[in-house]
Order: structure tokens, then sequence, then C-alpha cells
């Protein structure tokens, strides 16, 4: 049974995700201040995931952060009220693995844990499977049985990770560049439009007919491998 550790001084989205963690068959230790939970660090760094809100009494989640980085690997999320590109970046640079800013979808907070820890359960690297294909998302390389077809560029894995993680989910181009390329960027919805084909190209037996990346007129796409 994974164990994760969080982090978080409100008291009802921190039993929120305490009780349907724990739904999901995890072992749950919940600390309501950083003070608290920088006294518990050898508890932090001996999880399998650390989910860390950033405005806490005492010591901030990005403290938290820090320390346990100095001691470990283990997989931290960042939550936080915070959601502009340069605090994502800072949680990001101190060591954080994932960022996920409030108010968030629990399914997709769901979602991002248990990528997580699949990261953590295949030694550090996360696995995307498309139809036959699978996607090392630290390597870049996309393989086929044993043999490797091709390695991707860091912005086509960054959007595979985007879908996977809204997987089934309709995303508008909007929300992809926003996600992406960031709201002060000039990229236009064509942008995303030649990665889909070039995905399309990569990863279906019919490029014409796609089972994996779909397009939803007048809207974006949806992903389902």
């Amino acid at each position: 049974m994974n164990r994760i550790c969080i982090v978080e001084d409100e008291e009802s989205i921190g039993e929120l995700l305490k009780m349907n963690l724990e739904m999901e068959d995890f072992e749950v230790h919940l600390f309501n201040d950083g003070g608290r939970a920088m006294e518990e660090l050898d508890q932090l760094i001996s999880s399998d995931l650390l989910i860390l809100d950033v405005m806490l009494p005492e010591k901030s989640g990005l403290e938290i952060c820090e320390a346990v980085r100095q001691k470990s690997k283990v997989p931290i999320l960042i939550l936080s009220a915070k959601g502009s590109t340069s605090d994502r970046i800072q949680g990001l640079k101190l060591g954080a693995n994932d960022y996920l800013a409030k108010p968030f979808d629990l399914e997709e907070l769901l979602l991002r844990v248990n990528n997580l820890l699949q990261k953590l359960e295949n030694g550090g690297n996360q696995i995307l499977k498309i139809g036959k294909k699978e996607v090392n998302l630290d390597t870049f390389d996309v393989v086929e049985g044993d043999k490797k077809v091709k390695t991707l560029s860091k912005r086509e894995v960054e959007l595979l990770e985007f879908f996977s993680e809204k997987e089934g989910q309709v995303v508008s181009r909007d929300e992809i560049l926003d996600r992406i390329w960031g709201t002060d960027s000039f990229t236009t919805s064509r942008t995303i439009d030649n990665y889909i084909l070039s995905f399309r190209k990569l990863f279906e037996l019919d490029p014409k007919d796609p089972k994996y990346f779909h397009s939803i007129r007048s809207v974006g796409y949806k992903f389902t491998p």
C-alpha cells in the first residue's frame, strides 16, 4: 500500500483529499500546518508521495519542498491558489514533480497522483501507452515492441502529458495554448492542429480515421488511448 503525506491548512480540502485517497486504498497522513510538517520531515521523506499546499502557517510549501528535496527523491505534487506561470516554475525549480492550481478537479488530482506513483514504480520513468506504442515521457523515446520508432521533442511530450491528464475529456484549443505555451505566447491554434496531425501519423493505424486523437468540431480535441 502506497503511503501519501498531505500538507494542507484548509481543513475542508485536506479532509476531502484524505477521504478520497483512502477510498483509492492509499495510506494517508494529513498535516495542517507547515511548521508541524517540517518537524516531521523524516516522515515526509519516507512516504511514497507528498502533496503540498504552498500557502501554509509557519513554513510555506515551497520551503518544505526544498527541504524534502535535499534529502529525498519522493515525488512531490504542489497545490496552490497561485496558478501563474512564474509560481509554477518556482515550485518546479525547487524540485516539485508536478503542479496543480486551485480550484482543481478531484479526478484530475487522482490521475496525477497515480501518474507520479506509476513513474516511481517504473524506476523513475513514466510510460504512456498509445495503441501498440509506448512513450517514455522522461527519455522522449517512442518504442513499439523492442524497436525505437522515434524521439519526440520536449513540446510534443508536454502536449502528450497534458492529453494524458485530460484523458477522455474534451479540451479546447485555448486551454491547450494556455497550459503548454502560456498566456503570453503568440502561438495560434493552427500550431496545435499541426501537432495533432503529426501524432496521428505516428500513432494511428489510419490517420484519417483516428481512434486516439479525436477532433471535436469548433471546440478542440479529445484523447482516448
